[in-house]
């Protein structure tokens, strides 16, 4: 009888333990953005073909095509101030000039022309700061943001300044975020969007951290990779990788929720033509 009343307590509160986190799931999805094209268009870098890559311009025409998120990669200056710069160098974006992007102060990276390597109708383009970008895209877009290299509590305490907790989503890849001790506070009323790294850790993903989304590629993503997140509730944001028609039909097919793109001008059309 001790072994059956245990048994029944048992189940009782794995019972109790599933609602609860169905429905702390189903709060927590009802503040999530609904996407304009019925599938999240993620612009990767922002939409940069023929625009400077992660410059404001490149976000204003994300907002303009009417995407749903502008991914943005976070570092941090020698002077503890935040910009949007993909590589750890700034090599690849101006002329003449080598260097970590740590090792330069705000004023000084605000004086490099990211836009005359791209044509001259983008001269004078500068690197855009964290907030400059939250200040652009605030009522308009929602931010994918990519931790490269700056510290989460100041990156919050600017978040939180401008009243855009719900607009930010954070890529992490889940082995960090499993080394963190204060997850479930550190974020905020922000989503953090795990990347499990294969299909064989996603079940510990979901359990360990209950997210709204997760983040994975094309060299991971499957149609069981999707119906397993679904099963909690959970969307699948995948990045692209070559961009195509038939790419795209395959991860829709997959019940995919949202894509990260180079083209988003063109995936929006073809979301368009679909739905």
């Amino acid at each position: 009888m001790k072994k059956k009343r245990l048994l029944k307590i048992v189940l009782t509160f794995a019972f109790l333990l599933a609602i609860v986190l169905l429905v702390k799931a189903g709060n927590r999805s009802s503040q999530f953005r609904t996407p304009n094209n019925h599938v999240y268009v993620i612009a990767h870098r922002g939409a940069h073909n023929g625009i400077p890559e992660n410059s404001l311009a490149a976000y204003q025409k994300a907002i303009d095509l009417g995407c749903d998120y502008v991914e943005i990669d976070v570092r941090t200056t020698k002077d503890g101030k935040f910009v949007s710069v993909h590589n750890s160098k700034i090599d690849g974006y101006v002329n003449g000039l080598t260097g970590n992007v740590k090792d330069f102060t705000l004023a000084e990276l605000k004086t490099l022309d990211i836009g005359e390597k791209i044509g001259p109708e983008w001269k004078n383009t500068r690197i855009p700061t964290f907030e400059e970008i939250l200040m652009l895209c605030k009522g308009k877009i929602g931010i994918y943001l990519d931790l490269k290299d700056a510290p989460v509590p100041e990156l919050m305490k600017l978040i939180k300044k401008h009243q855009m907790e719900r607009d930010v989503l954070w890529y992490i890849p889940a082995d960090y975020l499993m080394k963190m001790e204060n997850v479930d506070t550190a974020f905020g009323y922000s989503f953090i969007m795990p990347d499990p790294g294969s299909e064989k850790d996603l079940n510990n993903v979901l359990t360990t951290f209950n997210p709204t989304v997760v983040a994975t590629d094309m060299g991971v993503l499957s149609k069981s990779f999707v119906d397993k997140a679904h099963v909690q509730n959970t969307k699948v944001f995948v990045d692209e990788k070559e961009g195509t028609e038939a790419e795209w039909n395959k991860i829709l097919g997959w019940g995919t929720d949202g894509i990260q793109t180079d083209i988003p001008e063109k995936l929006i059309e073809f979301l368009k033509n679909k739905y």
